[in-house]
């Protein structure tokens, strides 16, 4: 049950529905039912991130989120997760509601649930990140996939500030999360891919060239962010899908990375819409099934999380390795 202090928060930190739309953001998007999905998707995080700012309990913001469409309600649980982050982080609270969402009815989203928390991260002065990711327990994926808060940071950064860190390409000061300040702007620039096909209105051409005009050493990243970006929220159809794949060229590894990656989000929250399945097989000439299971092997692999490479970016190195031109010559 909201607050008087809970309703104030919403008014002067929650976003309106209109000023997340594409429009109101200046993005060169014709509106059409697939645009319409897309930015959806936006709208699903503001109604998330609502609820939890205005402090409801656990309980009803399990309730709310139930209410929301499967396809969407993995955005909404991003929302909420951002807004309970800033909760924990405030003065005079709480600290373990991002952590009891998280092992709690969040955790089939866990891999949009580390978003939310990049969404709060950019809203956050840089010192008070070093406390923001709760210590999770039970969960498989953690801490591994965290790297995921800095890929929403990125998506946010290129949403709301496209001026600077788009049409300047600036790049972001290097951030110690996990130890590893020197992956921080990749992680960052696989949130922007995803943020660019958004504000492209998921239309291949038009995306394409904008990773064309970032520098070359920044372009694979955000062309996996651009596969997951297509496969998990979707946006197009069968022919736009296949000119994604013609413009991806050298960079197909990389896209075909990110489809794997929606995938294997899409299949553990138990919900698979027909854009997923549809991309999946352009994309990749492999089925959703298929895909979980070059998920699987791959994770699988042991490698050392001590190393100079994060087992994240280990895991995706191994999943492109399954795509290159070699790999579908044996496997053919």
């Amino acid at each position: 049950m909201s607050t008087l202090i809970g309703v104030l928060r919403k008014r002067f930190l929650a976003p309106s529905i209109a000023s997340v739309g594409f429009a109101e953001r200046g993005f060169p998007v014709t509106h059409t039912d697939a645009t319409a999905r897309l930015e959806a998707v936006p709208q699903a995080v503001v109604c998330g991130f609502e609820w939890a700012i205005e402090g409801a309990s656990l309980w009803e913001i399990e309730r709310r989120l139930a209410l929301v469409e499967p396809e969407q309600r993995g955005f909404a649980y991003e929302g909420a997760t951002m807004g309970y982050t800033i909760l924990d982080v405030m003065p005079g609270g709480r600290r373990d509601r991002t952590r009891e969402l998280l092992e709690g009815p969040g955790r089939p989203h866990i891999f949009l649930t580390y978003i939310g928390i990049g969404f709060a991260m950019a809203r956050l002065p840089r010192p008070l990140w070093k406390n923001i990711l709760p210590e999770l327990t039970g969960e498989p994926y953690h801490p591994v996939m965290s790297w995921l808060a800095v890929d929403g940071y990125g998506f946010d950064r290129a949403y709301f500030d496209t001026e600077k860190w788009v049409g300047e390409q600036a790049e972001p000061v290097p951030y110690p999360w996990a130890g590893r300040p020197e992956y921080f702007p990749r992680a960052f620039d696989q949130g922007v891919g995803r943020a660019l096909w958004f504000m492209h209105g998921g239309k291949p051409d038009a995306v394409a060239a904008a990773v064309g005009r970032f520098a070359e050493h920044r372009r694979a990243d955000l062309w996996s962010g651009v596969g997951l970006a297509s496969t998990f929220a979707g946006g197009a159809d069968q022919r736009g899908l296949a000119q994604l794949r013609r413009a991806s060229g050298e960079y197909y590894d990389q896209l075909a990375l990110g489809v794997v990656f929606a995938v294997k989000g899409r299949t553990y929250a138990g919900h698979v819409p027909a854009h997923t399945h549809l991309a999946a097989g352009v994309l990749t000439d492999l089925s959703v099934q298929g895909l979980q299971a070059v998920s699987d092997r791959t994770e699988a692999a042991e490698s050392d999380d001590n190393g100079p490479v994060p087992q994240y970016e280990l895991w995706r190195e191994r999943i492109r390795t399954e795509f290159r031109p070699e790999a579908r010559r044996a496997a053919g």
